[in-house]
C-alpha cells in the first residue's frame, strides 16, 4: 500500500550514491509494477516504454512466470547453487536448446557467467584472446558493451569512460561503425585497408565485437552488408567474432536473435537484459563448442546462472517461442511504432528514424530537445528515455507484450510531449 514514507525521495539523496542515473529522470517512487505499466507511491500510473532497458521484454510480472517461480520457491527449490548440476538448470538447457537452437541449426555451449551483461561480455573477450593468442579486440564508434574495464575498453562514450578515473583502457582498437562517418563513406573498406597495412599501427586482431544495433550509442542499426562484411574481415584476418545481443536480443528486434536473418555465424554471442525473461539478474555467453577451451574454473563467480532465472527463463521461451505468432505480433507492432514515429519526426525539422524492428527511435539532433521531450513524456505519464553519443535519440523500448490500446495510449503522449515542447521551443515545422 502506498504510505507517506515510501513516496518520501530525501533517503536516495542522502544515502544513495551520486552514481544513480534513472531515477534523476523519473524522481517518484515507484511500488508496483504490471505488464506494461508502474505505479508509485501516490497511486500514479506511469506507461513504461524503456522496460528495465530492454531487460523486461515482456513485461513487468509476467503471471505464468512469477507463478512458476513461487512455486520453485515454496517448494524450497534451490536458491543458489553455484554451477552445479540442478534441475532448474537442466529444465532451462534443455527448452533453449529445443527451442531456440536446434530449430535454427545453431550448436552453442552455454557459459553461465556472472550476473549482468559486461560479465559475458568481459568472458568473450578473455575467450577470445585466449583461442587466438592475440590481445586486440577492435569494437565500433558509438558501441556500448558494459562498464567493467574490460568492456569498458571496447564501449566508445566518452563520459562512461571517463567512469574509469584515468584506469588504463587498452587493449582495444575502434573502428567506425557503418555510417558513423556519413553515408559516402564507407566504413568497411577504412577497416579493411587498416587491417591490411602493415604500418597502420592496429594490431592483428583477437576478434571483433559488434552490436547489429546499438542500443545506447544512438539506435544506429548495421545492415545485412555490413554485418556480413565484418563477419567476413574477422575469418580473413583469423579473428573471432563476437555479436554483441544483450539489448537488442531476445525478440527486441524482432526474431530472438538479431542477427538472424542476416547469414552470419557468430564465434562468441554474448546475452543478458531478458534472457531471464522476469528481469532477474542473468548472463551467459554462448560459445561455439570449437571455441570452448576453458579450463575447470578458469572464468567463474559466485553468481554464475541464477537459479530464480533459470525458472523464468524456460518459462518465456515455452511461452513465447514454441511458433512463430510471437515473432509476428512483435513485426505488426514494430510497423506502428514506425509509423507512429514516422509522424513525429515530420513535425520537428531535421529529424529522422533510427533503429529496427521494436528498438527504434527519433533523432531530434540535440540532446537538450530530447531530454526535454522524455520530461514532458514523463510529466504525462510516460516513462522514456534517451540514447546516443549526445543523448539525442529519444528511444521507443517498449514491453514487446504491450496491449495495443496501451501501447496506442503512450505513442499518443509521446506525440503530445513532442508538440508540447516544440511548441514551446517554437521549432516546429511549418
Amino acid at each position: 500500500m502506498p504510505t507517506e514514507q515510501s513516496a518520501d525521495l530525501d533517503i536516495y539523496s542522502r544515502r544513495e550514491s551520486e552514481a544513480r542515473s534513472y531515477c534523476r529522470s523519473f524522481p517518484t517512487s515507484f511500488i508496483k509494477a504490471q505488464g506494461s505499466e508502474l505505479t508509485d507511491a501516490t497511486g500514479r500510473s506511469y506507461i513504461d516504454f524503456l522496460a528495465g532497458c530492454s531487460s523486461l521484454n515482456y513485461g513487468h510480472n509476467d503471471p505464468d512466470m512469477k507463478a512458476a517461480l513461487i512455486e520453485h520457491i515454496t517448494a524450497d527449490g534451490v536458491t543458489h547453487g553455484l554451477d552445479m548440476h540442478t534441475g532448474a538448470k537442466a529444465d532451462f538447457l534443455r527448452a533453449f536448446e529445443d527451442i531456440i537452437l536446434k530449430p535454427r541449426g545453431m550448436d552453442y555451449k552455454v557459459m553461465m557467467t556472472g550476473p549482468t551483461g559486461t560479465n559475458a561480455v568481459e568472458a568473450a573477450m578473455k575467450l577470445a584472446r585466449k583461442v587466438t593468442g592475440r590481445r586486440n579486440i577492435i569494437a565500433f564508434t558509438n558501441g556500448f558493451h558494459g562498464m567493467t574495464m574490460g568492456a569498458l575498453s571496447c564501449t566508445g562514450n566518452a563520459s562512461k569512460r571517463a567512469g574509469a578515473g584515468g584506469g588504463p583502457l587498452c587493449g582495444t582498437t575502434h573502428m567506425p561503425f557503418e555510417g558513423a562517418f556519413g553515408a559516402d563513406v564507407d566504413s568497411l573498406r577504412i577497416i579493411e585497408e587498416m587491417l591490411s597495412n602493415p604500418s597502420s599501427g592496429v594490431d592483428a586482431p583477437a576478434a571483433f565485437i559488434i552490436e547489429p544495433v546499438q542500443g545506447e550509442g544512438g539506435l544506429n542499426a548495421a545492415s545485412t552488408a555490413f554485418m556480413q562484411g565484418i563477419a567476413r574481415i574477422a575469418r580473413e584476418h583469423g579473428a573471432l567474432l563476437i555479436v554483441d545481443d544483450i539489448q537488442a536480443g531476445c525478440g527486441r528486434t524482432g526474431t530472438f536473435f538479431s542477427f538472424e536473418e542476416m547469414g552470419i555465424e557468430p564465434d562468441l554471442i554474448p546475452m543478458a537484459k531478458s534472457f531471464s525473461g522476469m528481469g532477474l539478474p542473468f548472463a551467459a555467453l554462448l560459445i561455439k563448442p570449437e571455441h570452448d577451451i576453458w579450463g575447470p574454473a578458469e572464468h567463474n563467480g559466485t553468481f554464475r546462472g541464477n537459479t530464480h532465472a533459470f525458472v523464468t527463463a524456460r518459462v518465456a521461451l515455452e511461452k513465447f517461442w514454441r511458433d512463430d505468432a510471437f515473432q509476428q505480433e512483435i513485426a505488426a507492432k514494430a510497423e506502428v511504432l514506425r509509423a507512429a514515429l514516422s509522424r513525429i519526426a515530420d513535425t520537428i525539422p531535421g529529424a529522422r528514424l533510427k533503429g529496427r524492428g521494436m528498438m527504434q527511435g527519433v533523432d531530434v539532433g540535440n540532446g537538450d530537445l530530447a531530454g526535454a521531450i522524455c520530461a514532458r513524456a514523463f510529466e504525462l505519464g510516460l516513462i522514456i528515455e534517451t540514447s546516443g553519443a549526445r543523448d539525442e535519440v529519444v528511444k521507443v523500448l517498449a514491453p514487446l507484450t504491450t496491449p495495443e490500446d496501451t501501447f496506442a495510449k503512450g505513442l499518443d503522449i509521446l506525440a503530445q510531449a513532442v508538440r508540447d515542447v516544440t511548441k514551446t521551443r517554437k521549432i516546429a515545422a511549418e
